[in-house]
């Protein structure tokens, strides 16, 4: 019987089976949680469906995350299906391509406010919504970066983002504690998603960042999935607004490893 047996998980981001969401998802099912699955973009069905049918997902719903109509209207199917919601994953970030390039002082307007609302207040509706399906024990968990602490070349408006998607987890913590949820996130390395293809030089960086980590390789998808795992469970019942690093160390390190 694995440690999620019985726990009722709602997971917004699964893109493909690249997606670190998907990582979470195979090591929730391997663990025994009975899955939901929220895609964000429609185009985004037709690769959602066949990966929870292979889990043996019914549920899969799309919502507007930019809508608190839709968010609203998402938990609701998800509690006449599922009653509660034990264990709610926050796995999206999004800004404009145009907004990845060039300096970051000619970031727009738009822009910035767009990489904002996808990626940081949508955790903010989605914790209103999931909030009275959620008993005491629940927990929350979004998905960061290193970029949010430290300048990541080319990642620009999107670490402001993930910056303040990390206050927002803390404040969450703060608000929700009371009620016995906990609200987490985990800052994995530099993993190739569908989100990460936007970000120019990427896989240069990959090969660089394992070079660098202490442990000197890349971390997984799965690797993700097994700490969302202990995030989840009663094992970390005492853990709540932390920024959880799964990337080889990476995080450590003051300047780079330099060869005598």
């Amino acid at each position: 019987m694995g440690i999620l047996h019985g726990k009722k998980a709602l997971i917004f981001g699964v893109a493909n089976d690249h997606s670190i969401a998907w990582g979470i998802a195979q090591a929730f099912h391997r663990e025994g949680a009975e899955l939901g699955f929220v895609y964000t973009v429609e185009a985004l069905e037709k690769r959602v469906v066949p990966l929870a049918e292979s889990l043996g997902v019914d549920f899969v719903e799309y919502c507007d995350i930019l809508s608190d109509e839709s968010t609203a209207q998402a938990f609701a199917k998800a509690k006449e299906r599922f009653g509660v919601c034990d264990i709610l994953i926050h796995s999206m970030a999004y800004a404009p391509q145009e907004d990845l390039k060039g300096r970051f002082v000619d970031t727009s307007r738009d822009g910035f406010l767009l990489a904002h609302n996808i990626s940081v207040y949508s955790l903010i509706s989605m914790a209103r919504a999931a909030r009275p399906m959620m008993p005491a024990g629940s927990s929350m968990l979004a998905m960061t970066y290193y970029g949010a602490e430290k300048v990541v070349p080319k990642y620009k408006v999107m670490g402001v983002a993930k910056a303040s998607l990390e206050a927002t987890v803390r404040y969450l913590a703060d608000d929700l504690g009371p009620e016995g949820l906990r609200v987490n996130a985990i800052s994995a390395g530099p993993i190739r998603t569908l989100a990460a293809s936007g970000i120019g030089g990427f896989r240069s960086f990959q090969r660089a960042f394992a070079d660098q980590a202490p442990l000197r390789r890349n971390v997984t998808i799965d690797d993700v999935g097994n700490t969302a795992v202990f995030l989840s469970s009663q094992a970390a019942a005492a853990i709540t607004g932390e920024v959880l690093y799964v990337d080889s160390g990476y995080n450590i390190m003051g300047m780079p490893n330099i060869e005598d």
